[in-house]
């Protein structure tokens, strides 16, 4: 079969690859571009999951687009109303135009003297096959196929329904039944006040506690500059002072990660009164951003604690039984539905098969350069956002740096771009510095990160801002060659 030729082929048309479908219609409009999408809707994470109660836990002024400002009332959006946002983007801008539904990448091969890479695809029952100059993985970080379930001991025997967020039955009715909730990360905590609207009643199983933070759902600075300033200017004032904050309580919690823990402690105490065991299920072991927090917009799910529509257990499972769970402590919870809000399976590279001129490329022994590309990988680069702040922040940043790397290659007539380790005293450590369960089960297969720069990942956006948007492309590390062929240079003048 033919393949067909594409300056770019970007993989998912979700948050991160209508993002990158903007940014090079607009920072290198010369280069023609395919978005291949293996299901069959925009969207990615927001179309995917249908659980009740669907929000971001990121405030959608940092979330959003730099270049689409957020103009609804809510900061803290439900996923519908950031699916019509993603949409909505993609149609405005034409983006929509340049999608390939039901194009399953899985493979893609890259040849040195063609300075090409070849995409294969599986669609209808059929490999399809594309060549690009440039690869660029926006597919997020985690398999669509399934969530992570673990192996709950007597689990068959549960005569009720059994669920995983990912993949929610349309047909679940939950109304006045007794539902179990295992978990207690984002999916969780949102999970448990909005079933416990109809539920009978809802319990939060786990193992062990989470930090959990309320903020209002509505941005009232926000709202009032929008009703007074234009809208792009008001969009950027909040986005900043979002930014800015964020960065300064992930530093404070890493600085005084005590007086920060104390601090959530003492509002969870605040808003479940004195009376409520805090100590054993919302204080948490480890520090403040050693995992993710989970944000509760209107303190919902503690509204729902204090209204006796939900529990919070806190213990380890022992086995499932014909009408619920046994746990450890000898305590039966009764169930009706249990759901399994235990995390997912996480995904390097979108699960593609890589080889460079004929070598596998093995993910977890390479080096991540600016935790956007990959050490002797050529012309590839993967969106992958913060796990401190909005996803968003560090997509749009990459999608900046792909553009400029382009147009540098165009430039200066060289088609290839290979980020090279030459520095033995490099040492080396995990892409992740995350002790989140979902995390620590696959970083063995993702990329390390370096002890320097530009392997070492900031998760700090102002210095992403720096290295990404206004650094030197030519930094020593970044190696340019191939130069075009005669023929193709007079060809693309």
């Amino acid at each position: 079969m033919m393949a067909e030729h594409f300056d770019v082929v970007i993989v998912g048309a979700g948050l991160s690859g209508v993002g990158a479908g903007w940014h090079l219609q607009n920072e290198a409009p010369d280069r023609s571009y395919v978005i291949l999408e293996g299901r069959e809707a925009i969207g990615g994470t927001w179309d995917l999951f249908r659980y009740p109660g669907i929000r971001s836990d990121s405030d959608m002024y940092t979330l959003g687009y730099a270049f689409k400002p957020w103009t609804e009332a809510k900061a803290i959006a439900d996923g519908p109303s950031i699916l019509n946002y993603v949409r909505e983007t993609a149609a405005e801008h034409g983006i929509d135009r340049h999608i390939r539904f039901r194009h399953q990448v899985k493979r893609a091969s890259w040849s040195t003297e063609d300075a090409l890479w070849t995409v294969e695809a599986e669609s209808e029952g059929q490999v399809r096959r594309f060549t690009c100059s440039f690869l660029f993985l926006c597919g997020g970080y985690y398999s669509y196929e399934a969530g992570y379930t673990p192996e709950f001991p007597g689990r068959g025997r549960f005569r009720g329904r059994f669920v995983h967020p990912q993949h929610w039955p349309s047909d679940l009715d939950y109304a006045g039944k007794q539902v179990v909730v295992i978990g207690s990360g984002a999916t969780a905590v949102t999970l448990v006040p909005e079933m416990a609207r109809t539920a009978g009643h809802v319990t939060m199983l786990q193992r062990s506690p989470t930090y959990v933070v309320s903020r209002p759902a509505e941005d009232r600075m926000a709202n009032w500059l929008r009703a007074r300033l234009p809208g792009k200017l008001a969009y950027d004032i909040v986005r900043w002072r979002n930014v800015l904050f964020g960065m300064y309580f992930f530093n404070m919690a890493r600085k005084k990660p005590a007086a920060v823990k104390q601090r959530i402690i003492d509002m969870v105490r605040a808003e479940l009164g004195p009376d409520y065991d805090v100590e054993t299920h919302f204080t948490p072991t480890y520090n403040p951003w050693d995992q993710r927090l989970c944000l509760v917009p209107d303190s919902d799910m503690f509204q729902a604690i204090k209204a006796g529509t939900a529990s919070v257990v806190t213990d380890h499972i022992e086995t499932f039984t014909e009408d619920g769970i046994r746990l450890k402590s000898g305590k039966a919870l009764k169930a009706d539905v249990i759901v399994s809000a235990t995390g997912l399976n996480l995904q390097v590279m979108n699960g593609l098969e890589l080889t460079v001129d004929g070598r596998k490329v093995e993910p977890g022994k390479t080096l991540s350069y600016k935790g956007m590309m990959y050490e002797g990988v050529p012309n590839l680069a993967s969106a992958f956002g913060y796990t401190n702040a909005s996803w968003t922040l560090k997509c749009d940043l990459t999608c900046e740096y792909v553009t400029r790397l382009l147009n540098h290659m165009r430039k200066t007539g060289l088609r290839q771009a290979t980020p090279r380790n030459t520095d033995p005293g490099i040492g080396t450590a995990p892409w992740l510095d995350f002790s989140s369960g979902y995390v620590t089960r696959a970083m063995d297969k993702f990329p390390k990160q370096g002890t320097r720069a530009p392997w070492k990942l900031h998760q700090n956006y102002a210095m992403d801002l720096m290295t990404l948007r206004y650094a030197k492309l030519e930094d020593g590390v970044m190696e340019f060659s191939n130069p075009e062929r005669p023929a193709l240079r007079l060809a693309a003048e």
